[in-house]
C-alpha cells in the first residue's frame, strides 16, 4: 500500500480535490492566498471568485444576528470540499484550503440550516499543487468532507420537510404533491447514514409491505404519499378499506414526520456522530443497492411514480461518497477509479435523457426498453463499485 497521494482532479465527475486544513510542503509550487468571506442575514461577500492555485485561506466573518458557517463546494455543487462551521455573530473563522485547478461553489449558511444563501461559482487556475499527505491522512480527509456533507443534507431536509408538511396538513394537496418528490431528495441522498439510527429510517421512509412485515406503524413519507395518490393506493389494495385521513390524522402523521426528520439533523450534528472509510464506500454500494431493488423497478414510489428523482438523488450521494475517495483509489487502483468513472457518466447519460426541465418522467411513462436499459447499466456500475471497500479498506 503507497503511503502517499498526488490530488488530482475528478473531472469525470466534476468534482475537484481539495485538502482542508494540508498545506503543501516547502518547495512546492503552490502560492498562498487570502480570501475575505463575509457571512450577512442574507448575503455571503466573498471577497475574489477566483484564486491562483496553492494554499488558500478563506477569513470568514459573520456580521449577521445568526450562527453560520461558510462551505467550498465541487463542480456538482452538492461535493462538500471543505467548510468551517459555528461561526458566531460578530466573529470570525479561517478556512485554509489547499486549492487544486477547477470549479468550485462558495456558499454560506446562517442558522447552520436549509439551502444557504449567496452560492457563486468560484474558480481555480493554474497548475495542480502535489502534496506529501500520506494516505492516512487521506482517508481520514475524505472521511470529514462526506460528514460535512451528511450534515449539509441533513440541513437541508428540515425546512423542506416543514414545508411539505404544511401543505399537506393545510388540504393544499397540489402543491403538497409537487413537493413531494423534491423534498425526499436530500433524504435519499444520505439513506444509508440515516439507517444508522435505529427506528429512524423505518419511521421516516419505509414503505407499506415493510412496516406491516416488521410489525411497525406505517408513517413517514410514504404515509403522506398514500394519502396525496389516494386513488392509485385503493386500487393497489382492493380488498382493503383505504380511507382518506381526517385532518386529524394529516396532522399527526405530518408532525411525527417533522420530528423525525428534525431527529436525524440532531444525530448527525451530535459530537458523537462519526463515520469511517467503510461507511463511506458501503454507503455508495448501499444507494445502488436501493436504485436496484427499488427505484429501477418501480417499487419505491409505488403510487407517486416520482421513482426517477429518487433515483437521481441515490446516484447522486454515490457519486458524492465516491469522489471522497477517488483520489485515494487513484494511488490503489487507477483501472478500477477508469471503470467508475465510465459507469457513473453512462448511468447518468440515461437519468439525464429522461429530465423533463428541472422534472423527470414518470416510472409509468418508462418504455420497457429504458427500464431495461436502466437495469443494465446500474449492474454494470454495481460490479466494479463492489470493489472499493475490499480495495481501500482490507
Amino acid at each position: 500500500m503507497k503511503t502517499t497521494s498526488t490530488l488530482a482532479v475528478a473531472a469525470a465527475l466534476g468534482v475537484a480535490a481539495l485538502l482542508a486544513g494540508c498545506v503543501p510542503n516547502a518547495g512546492t509550487d503552490g502560492a498562498s492566498a487570502s480570501i475575505t468571506v463575509e457571512s450577512t442575514a442574507d448575503e455571503c461577500i466573498v471577497g475574489a471568485d477566483s484564486v491562483a492555485s496553492g494554499t488558500v485561506t478563506f477569513t470568514v466573518s459573520n456580521s449577521g444576528d445568526r450562527i453560520t458557517e461558510f462551505y467550498l463546494l465541487g463542480e456538482d455543487e452538492l461535493s462538500i470540499v471543505s467548510e468551517v462551521e459555528n461561526i458566531a455573530p460578530g466573529a470570525s473563522r479561517d478556512l485554509t484550503v489547499l486549492a487544486q485547478p477547477g470549479k468550485y461553489f462558495t456558499v454560506c449558511k446562517p442558522g447552520m440550516i436549509g439551502e444557504g444563501i449567496g452560492q457563486a461559482e468560484f474558480t481555480v487556475t493554474g497548475d495542480v499543487v502535489e502534496s506529501s499527505a500520506d494516505e492516512e491522512a487521506a482517508v481520514a480527509e475524505a472521511v470529514t468532507r462526506y460528514t460535512a456533507y451528511v450534515k449539509s443534507q441533513a440541513a437541508e431536509l428540515v425546512p423542506k420537510t416543514e414545508e411539505f408538511v404544511a401543505a399537506y396538513i393545510a388540504g393544499d394537496d397540489e402543491k403538497a404533491r409537487a413537493l413531494f418528490p423534491l423534498v425526499r431528495v436530500n433524504y435519499e441522498r444520505i439513506e444509508p447514514t440515516a439507517a444508522q439510527f435505529g427506528d429512524l429510517d423505518p419511521a421516516i421512509d419505509y414503505r407499506k409491505p415493510g412496516a406491516e412485515a416488521e410489525g411497525l406503524e406505517f408513517t413517514g413519507f410514504h404515509r403522506i404519499e398514500m394519502d396525496l395518490w389516494l386513488d392509485a393506493a385503493q386500487a393497489n389494495y382492493p380488498d382493503e378499506t383505504i380511507a382518506a385521513l381526517d385532518q386529524a390524522g394529516r396532522e399527526t402523521i405530518g408532525t411525527k414526520l417533522v420530528e423525525d426528520v428534525t431527529t436525524l439533523y440532531y444525530e448527525v450534528h451530535s459530537e458523537d456522530f462519526a463515520l469511517s472509510v467503510s461507511d463511506i464506500t458501503n454507503g455508495a454500494i448501499g444507494l445502488l443497492d436501493e436504485v436496484a431493488t427499488g427505484k429501477v423497478t418501480g417499487e419505491e414510489e409505488f403510487w407517486s411514480h416520482t421513482d426517477l428523482w429518487d433515483f437521481q438523488a441515490n446516484i447522486d450521494g454515490a457519486k458524492v461518497l465516491y469522489a471522497g475517495v477517488r483520489d485515494i483509489l487513484l494511488e490503489e487502483d487507477a483501472d478500477l477509479a477508469a471503470d467508475l468513472d465510465s459507469e457513473f457518466a453512462e448511468l447518468q447519460k440515461l437519468l439525464d435523457a429522461q429530465r423533463v426541465g428541472e422534472d423527470f418522467t414518470l416510472y409509468t411513462d418508462l418504455t420497457p426498453a429504458e427500464i431495461k436499459a436502466f437495469a443494465d447499466q446500474v449492474n454494470a456500475l454495481g460490479e466494479p463499485l463492489n470493489q472499493l471497500t475490499a480495495t481501500l479498506v482490507l
